[in-house]
């Protein structure tokens, strides 16, 4: 974004003090990561007001900020734009930069996979387009405006994750991003205390049509049936299917885990075969999404297949992880509901890479007034594997560990609150170069910690 000052106040139609030749050249709302050229938005709360850091940014090279009108004192010498809501200010920012924006827009939403398909679409549009994606998780109602606010005037894609918590966000997020093509990874359990029921979450997710541009194009995961319906019910909407099942427009075949990564087979649009660096059949469905939306973008099945062989996903996806005994770490800790435990639970029971086997597991969270059942089903799919350990972690894991316990697991079990430590050195004591170790859990959990315990001692 390159703004004249007097221009941006002009989108927000508000007035201002010292704006006459003022450029904006970025967005902050952090003046500890302020950059030059940066227009600063201070936030007030409970426990900070942003205001008070309005000089800090300035010194760090903003050259302007947002400032509240019912904020006493305003320093006289700092370009300010006066506004009533600087959230509301933020968006409407956003709103109005969009519209001058001519570039693609991939919206993508879903319970699980987010992070990884928008991962997986920007590495195999890079090569040959101009592509911004969303950085971190910056997908809410401030980090998508900051996210829009950041693009290049000579973007050719945006890559937008959208997540949400309730009914009305993701609508919101797809009428300020106006996308072109948009993404329903799948539909899981993640907010069911706010939605109430997965059809809850599916209709949630599916508010992305609102913002679909005349033309535009939903992707979505073909094995729902809760998405199937939606479907049916906007005609209107062109919709394309992917997924296991052989009626969708780009379908699953073999799946197979290598030092690489997992190799797939695809029918239906294109056929043949692909390959990812990170490990999971979830992941590779993830994929398809990509395919098709390169696809559509007049990229061909080669240059698909090479871009998705150097694909470079967020860490805490499925990433294998060397730790100093040898064992081999599959990192999927960024995140954890029912549908993405049991995905990776199932990869590790196939898998051939190394054949001693545990898992490490921590609390499922935000699963509303039946979590406690969603932990102790668990119980069913543990019993099925042939593991070595099933390490636990956090208070709701309790539930699953006594579940296992009732039904006499024989793989070594243990349980612990709150401490890494009894983890650790389970793991130190017991695995080694023949071992393979699945960590998957909330983000709350920050079950990394166990990782960290294992390198460098």
């Amino acid at each position: 974004m390159k703004q004249k000052l007097t221009e941006v106040a002009a989108w927000i139609q508000a007035a201002g003090q010292n704006m006459d030749g003022v450029l904006v050249t970025g967005v902050s709302i952090d003046s500890r990561t302020v950059k030059a050229g940066d227009l600063f938005i201070p936030f007030r709360g409970e426990q900070v007001n942003g205001h008070h850091y309005v000089q800090r940014a300035i010194e760090q090279g903003a050259v302007a900020s947002l400032w509240m009108t019912d904020e006493p004192n305003p320093p006289a010498d700092v370009a300010l734009i006066f506004v009533d809501n600087p959230e509301l200010a933020l968006q409407e920012m956003a709103r109005a930069y969009r519209g001058m924006l001519s570039c693609k827009v991939i919206g993508i939403t879903g319970s699980n996979g987010k992070t990884s398909t928008k991962d997986l679409v920007a590495n195999v549009l890079a090569p040959y387009f101009n592509v911004r994606k969303t950085e971190g998780n910056f997908n809410n109602e401030l980090g998508l405006p900051l996210t829009i606010l950041s693009l290049d005037e000579d973007t050719d894609i945006a890559v937008l994750e959208m997540g949400m918590s309730g009914f009305g966000e993701i609508s919101f997020l797809s009428t300020l991003a106006k996308p072109h093509f948009a993404i329903i990874t799948n539909i899981g359990e993640a907010h069911m205390q706010d939605l109430g029921s997965r059809a809850g979450i599916a209709k949630a997710k599916f508010e992305i049509i609102d913002g679909l541009q005349q033309g535009g194009k939903l992707f979505y995961d073909g094995d729902e049936p809760l998405l199937q319906e939606l479907v049916g019910q906007h005609p209107a909407v062109e919709a394309i299917s992917f997924g296991y099942n052989k009626g969708t427009t780009l379908s699953l075949g073999e799946i197979e885990s290598g030092d690489e990564g997992s190799r797939f087979t695809v029918q239906g649009l294109l056929d043949g075969q692909f390959t990812i660096p990170v490990y999971g059949a979830h992941q590779a469905k993830n994929a398809l999404a990509a395919i098709l939306i390169a696809s559509e973008l007049a990229v061909d099945g080669d240059a698909i297949r090479q871009a998705l062989r150097n694909a470079s996903l967020t860490d805490m996806r499925m990433q294998p992880v060397m730790v100093d005994n040898g064992a081999l770490f599959i990192n999927d800790a960024y995140n954890a509901a029912p549908t993405s435990m049991r995905a990776a639970l199932a990869f590790i029971q196939e898998t051939g890479l190394r054949q001693d086997k545990w898992v490490v597991l921590a609390d499922m969270l935000e699963l509303g007034a039946e979590e406690q059942d969603y932990h102790e089903q668990l119980a069913d799919d543990i019993l099925a594997m042939d593991l070595k350990g099933v390490l636990l972690f956090g208070p709701r894991m309790k539930w699953l560990y006594d579940a296992l316990q009732k039904n006499n697991v024989t793989s070594q079990l243990l349980w612990s609150e709150k401490d890494y430590a009894p983890i650790v050195d389970a793991l130190r004591d017991a695995t080694g170069a023949d071992s393979i170790i699945l960590l998957k859990g909330s983000r709350g959990m920050a079950l990394e910690h166990v990782i960290k315990g294992l390198v460098g001692k």
